[in-house]
């Protein structure tokens, strides 16, 4: 098999994990929460608000004043296979993020 198979077949495999996470600023104490089908696209997140390009100006304008390194990135929760499969992943991701909302009390949704 040549390498360019080899690699699309692991590409087959790789599991997706959808999930919770939360963009905490340090200085204000303003907490956002979003969820993501793929929670490697969180990294996407992050470049967005570097470049300027995200979609939720108040947090967009908080990054560009104070900066990256005013912020951290946290996943909160990996949804579980067999609640997406209960629920279907839309549903899963919307109970499951409520629930965050819910626990960590004043959240901004990016969603």
């Amino acid at each position: 098999m040549n390498q360019r198979k080899i690699l699309k077949e692991q590409y087959k495999e790789m599991k997706i994990e959808a999930g919770i996470y939360t963009i905490t600023n340090k200085q204000t104490g303003d907490m956002y929460i979003g969820s993501l089908n793929n929670l490697k696209r969180l990294n996407g997140i992050i470049f967005q608000l570097n470049t300027g390009t995200h979609m939720h100006k108040n947090l967009q304008q908080s990054w560009k004043e104070q900066g990256e390194s005013s912020f951290e990135y946290t996943i909160r929760e990996v949804i579980k296979g067999d609640l997406v499969d209960e629920l279907g992943m839309k549903k899963a991701l919307e109970q499951t993020q409520q629930k965050w909302e819910n626990q960590l009390g004043h959240t901004i949704s990016l969603n």
